[in-house]
């Protein structure tokens, strides 16, 4: 066909089926933005750059589709590297557009150049410059292909402005995408499945633990049948939460640095860890060089190149979750019906008994505060959020001690329920990522969970959910200061505070309405539950601002360059995630040793 190649690339992204597109237009994207206006593509103009690539994320992790974003050059896509970054580091697939010069200018520095291929090649999967107009079509179908298929990610697609002017024709590809070199590998080799189930058989003291994999390879009902049959435990990383119900009796919880007791001393004591789809990253290992010192490593995911990089692993699977997991079953079953099991009852009593000395769980309520001039305690914020949002409700969250207090205490029921930046730790992320997960999902109700800091640094997006209509549910836990950082300066560096108060902040309230937004503040327990009420009830997007302690910290933490089982249950302060009418308890580094 001979046509623009404006309007062949919005034609080539509406056969990958895209239906939103989260921009910021720019001079060397124009055109795309002029083939735009005759397409059937939705197009949300966001306030930022950063914004649209955080809200393509967000899509993404709720829907399980490719999230788009379009930026003009220069500044327009180098405003794109954080949240490339943030994708590729959580395996979230994206396909980003950028807009060039043309191509006489480049290499000249000509104005808003950039060599944004260059800038993000360690942010993406693959970044593609498009120099030819007639390999347009081929490299948008090969770019989707790439950003969904294996190990999913990010992928740039660098457009000079010539060539989206350039008239056709444009040849489309009649064979299934592709690109040489790059076959990942979906059926697992019988000698490995065969190798894993034999470790596993023998097992005395395993441990599952569940990473963000199972949920981006849909393998989350593989999962589950897996530990009904097989009665193993499980943990979660930070991005595996709602690969199994938060209820189920298997699931022990968050494992790693603010991971739960009861999860991390099963990972030390067991003599078996099967890792399905994670990194091993420090956040989960603590000391990696002690991390699960008394098991063998099975390691399971469709990306070579983890396997052994962060932890040793003593066998290994590659291959698709939900082929892998299966396979892995029937083996192991066969196994034990020829030789025997060995009896799970002891490693299930001690596993119970680790539950029960961290003193809380999911199900007990947690000490609110908020009355007799005491600040409201965040734990009990987040809890009371949960009940109001509901089972089904997606939440987001932004970065720091917010985000830890609602992978611990939120109960997350199914996979893509958790919207959060893990390996790269973004600031900033939750708003946008907020608004593309309730256009991916505009009939579930989307929460967030930010802190005061992390809002500031996408508090523009206000606009674009007033903009769309967004019945966003925004809870700032607020502490007026960096909190995280605060907890870290407290405990390692002699409480010697250095640029971690944020006063003076807005008033979130006031400047809710200035946007268009509904918003109210809490600041004693009896305002809590009619905000939250107010807040779910909102017809358009709309905020609470609740005041909690400043001097609150995440407990369970393992200090960092400590093993899992060097916990600190508490801080020599007393505070903790203290279950309702409950005295505190102290633990130091390394102890107690259950």
């Amino acid at each position: 066909m001979r046509a623009n190649a404006a309007a062949q690339l919005l034609r080539c992204l509406e056969e990958e089926g895209v239906e939103v597109i989260f921009g910021y237009p720019g001079g060397a994207v124009l055109p795309i933005y002029d083939a735009l206006v005759d397409a059937p593509i939705r197009h949300v103009l966001v306030r930022h750059e950063q914004g649209a690539v955080h809200a393509a994320d967000g899509y993404a992790r709720a829907s399980g589709r490719v999230g788009v974003c379009l930026a003009t050059s220069g500044p327009g896509a180098t405003n794109l590297v954080t949240g490339l970054a943030t994708a590729y580091m959580d395996s979230v697939p994206v396909v980003a557009i950028t807009g060039q010069v043309a191509r006489p200018l480049v290499g000249s520095d000509a104005f808003q150049e950039a060599d944004v291929v260059g800038i993000t090649r360690a942010t993406t999967k693959h970044n593609y410059a498009v120099t030819r107009p007639a390999e347009l079509p081929r490299v948008v179908h090969e770019a989707f292909h790439l950003a969904r298929s294996g190990r999913p990610g990010p992928v740039l697609i660098d457009l000079p402005k010539d060539v989206t002017l350039a008239d056709g024709p444009f040849p489309h590809p009649q064979a299934p995408p592709s690109r040489r070199g790059y076959r990942p590998r979906l059926e697992p080799d019988p000698a490995e499945v065969e190798a894993a189930a034999a470790a596993l058989a023998g097992a005395q003291r395993p441990v599952v633990m569940v990473g963000g994999g199972i949920i981006h390879g849909g393998a989350a009902g593989e999962l589950r049948r897996f530990l009904e049959t097989t009665g193993f435990p499980a943990v979660s990383t930070l991005m595996g939460l709602g690969a199994l119900p938060a209820d189920d009796p298997r699931h022990l919880g968050l494992v790693g640095m603010h991971g739960t007791y009861a999860a991390n001393r099963a990972v030390s004591q067991a003599d078996l860890v099967l890792g399905l789809g994670l990194r091993f990253d420090d956040r989960v290992t603590g000391n990696a060089s002690r991390f699960a010192p008394r098991a063998r490593i099975v390691h399971v995911d469709i990306d070579p190149s983890e396997i052994g990089k962060n932890v040793r692993a003593d066998v290994a699977v590659l291959g698709d979750l939900i082929r892998v997991l299966p396979r892995l079953l029937e083996r192991l079953l066969a196994v034990w019906a020829a030789s025997g099991r060995p009896d799970p009852a002891p490693w299930w009593e001690a596993l119970r008994s680790w539950q029960a000395h961290q003193g809380w769980d999911l199900h007990t309520p947690m000490e609110l505060g908020g009355e007799e001039g005491r600040p409201l305690r965040p734990q009990g914020v987040i809890q009371q959020v949960a009940r109001v949002a509901g089972p089904e409700a997606i939440v987001a969250t932004d970065v720091g001690q917010h985000q830890m207090w609602t992978a611990l205490l939120f109960p997350f029921r199914r996979p893509r329920q958790l919207i959060t930046s893990g390996g790269l730790g973004t600031m900033g992320y939750g708003l946008p990522a907020a608004i593309g997960a309730q256009m991916a999902e505009p009939e579930r109700p989307v929460w967030l969970v930010t802190g005061d800091g992390s809002f500031q640094m996408n508090v523009q997006e206000m606009a674009t959910a007033v903009n769309y209509g967004l019945p966003l549910r925004v809870v700032i836990v607020d502490n007026r200061s960096l909190g995280m950082v605060r907890q870290w300066q407290e405990l390692f560096h002699q409480a010697r505070y250095s640029a971690v108060m944020l006063e003076p902040l807005p008033d979130w309230v006031r400047l809710a309405e200035a946007y268009g937004w509904q918003g109210w503040k809490v600041e004693r327990a009896a305002e809590l539950e009619p905000a939250l009420a107010a807040l779910a009830e909102a017809r358009g997007p709309a905020l609470v601002d609740v005041v909690v302690d400043a001097q609150e910290n995440v407990f369970p933490m393992v200090p960092a360059g400590a093993a899992l089982d060097e916990v600190l249950l508490e801080n020599p302060g007393g505070r903790s995630p203290r279950p309702a009418q409950a005295s505190p308890r102290r633990a130091g580094v390394g102890q107690p040793a259950g």
